[in-house]
């Protein structure tokens, strides 16, 4: 061991333990099980056995630990935006999709052509850049891994301007923030602009987070570490106190994650809930009645009708396969057109085919632990995804690589729809498009949303 660091030797990582232990001794605390002292004992901490404690201290040590369980914040509700209450509908055994005969898994390509039939599958492509970003992408000190990511911020911002939701007097929501690379940019966007505050929203404690290079005074930088399964806006302070208009938006929000995203903004915020565990309004067209806030709004003399608008939705949709049936918002759609929790538990399985271009890449990621900003990191996600269902099945000799993709495809495309048709019952105008080439990410479909002016309804007189 290294002078005055702890004798104890790592085996999992292949050296000395580099703790320094208490004057006198050759063990850290965590290791000092293993010298001979006052026979006092170690144990595995109750609350996370991945490290030990004193016996006689455990009482004092589980006050302070760190896994120990915390309070809640205001603004959590649990599971206000899950979605699917009645458990019935789903399968208590999923069969793998390796497991699937020959005649099965052509009944399923057929079931999903059929639903498929009639939809627009051929999205158009608004790659688009913004000023913000081109002394970035022109910094040739940027490796290729950031360039890409730039691209995708840069068209993103793009986007977001292009539907005039780059402006002052808004709150922008950023889920699945990881770093906060994206709201950054945002910021840097709107330098000039008044009254702009940002909520990040992350689930994971998350190192080398962006959020201290902001140093304007107008701009607000709050960080949520909740699941968005039980994030409740309403309640969030800041939201409370100034009632901008919301723009919702997220980088590679993977699978499931987006599903919760929109009922958050679309359902548990617009429909003005008061916070107790009830159901939300059942007039969901709420959300109409919030068209992009002018300009000169700053939000903060809105009345109770529309102090709760959400002026836009921008997120860059990630990892179909991640997906979940409980979640997903699109399971009317899917009904409509004769599907239901078995078929969708296959498609979202089958979308993964989609990418299987990544396969070369794996043996890349397998070498690589889990990165806690990965809802932020678009080559992570590729990867993970072909590990998932790239090569593990067995049905590599009944399909070519092309009619998986092509299926693939299909898959992502008819999750997606179900999303876009979801938001137009809501009130809003959605859209899909390719936001990005394919050679900087193979997930390259952005999904916005502004609310919709001829859905909204007459008054009730």
């Amino acid at each position: 061991p290294e002078p005055g660091r702890c004798a104890h030797f790592v085996l999992r990582k292949r050296r000395f333990c580099r703790m320094i232990p208490a004057p006198g001794r050759r063990f850290c605390g965590e290791h000092g099980h293993e010298e001979e002292q006052n026979d006092r004992k170690r144990i595995p901490c109750p609350l996370d056995p991945k490290h030990t404690v004193y016996e006689d201290q455990l009482q004092k040590h589980l006050k302070k630990c760190n896994s120990r369980e915390k309070p809640k914040p205001v603004y959590f509700v649990q599971d206000i935006n899950a979605g699917l209450k009645d458990v019935a509908e789903i399968p208590e055994k999923q069969v793998p999709l390796s497991s699937l005969s020959i005649e099965e898994l052509q009944n399923l390509i057929i079931k999903l052509k059929k639903a498929s039939n009639g939809l627009e599958l051929h999205l158009k492509e608004q790659i688009l850049s913004h000023q913000a970003l081109q002394e970035a992408l022109n910094d040739p000190k940027n490796g290729e891994s950031a360039f890409k990511h730039l691209k995708q911020q840069a068209s993103i911002l793009g986007n977001m301007e292009k539907l005039h939701l780059l402006g002052p007097g808004r709150c922008f929501v950023e889920f699945g923030a990881g770093r906060g690379k994206l709201s950054h940019w945002v910021d840097i966007a709107l330098e000039n602009v008044e009254s702009v505050q940002f909520l990040l929203v992350e689930r994971a404690t998350t190192r080398f987070k962006v959020d201290g290079k902001h140093k304007r005074r107008d701009s607000i930088f709050e960080r949520l570490q909740v699941d968005i399964q039980h994030l409740c806006l309403n309640k969030v302070p800041i939201l409370e106190k100034k009632r901008l208009p919301v723009v919702g938006i997220g980088k590679h929000l993977c699978g499931a994650a987006t599903d919760l995203a929109l009922r958050c903004l679309v359902e548990s915020y617009t429909t003005c809930c008061d916070g107790e565990d009830e159901e939300p309004a059942p007039k969901r067209c709420r959300a109409a009645q919030t068209e992009v806030a002018p300009d000169k709004s700053a939000g903060n003399e809105s009345t109770t009708e529309d102090h709760k608008p959400v002026a836009g939705i921008v997120i860059a949709l990630c990892c179909h396969h991640k997906c979940d049936w409980t979640h997903y918002v699109g399971r009317e759609f899917f009904k409509s057109v004769g599907l239901g929790p078995v078929e969708f538990h296959y498609f979202q399985r089958m979308s993964s085919w989609a990418t299987c271009g990544m396969r070369e890449t794996t043996s890349k990621a397998s070498t690589s632990e889990d990165s806690e900003d990965q809802t932020n990191d678009t080559e992570e996600h590729e990867q993970a995804l072909s590990r998932t269902e790239g090569g593990s099945d067995t049905l590599q000799g009944i399909l070519s690589v092309e009619e998986r993709k092509e299926i693939g495809c299909l898959c992502k495309r008819l999750i997606d729809h179900g999303r876009i048709e979801y938001l137009q019952q809501q009130g809003y105008k959605a859209a899909l498009q390719y936001y990005t080439e394919s050679a900087v990410s193979l997930e390259n479909v952005l999904l916005t949303a502004v609310p919709n002016p001829s859905l909204i309804p007459e008054p009730n007189t």
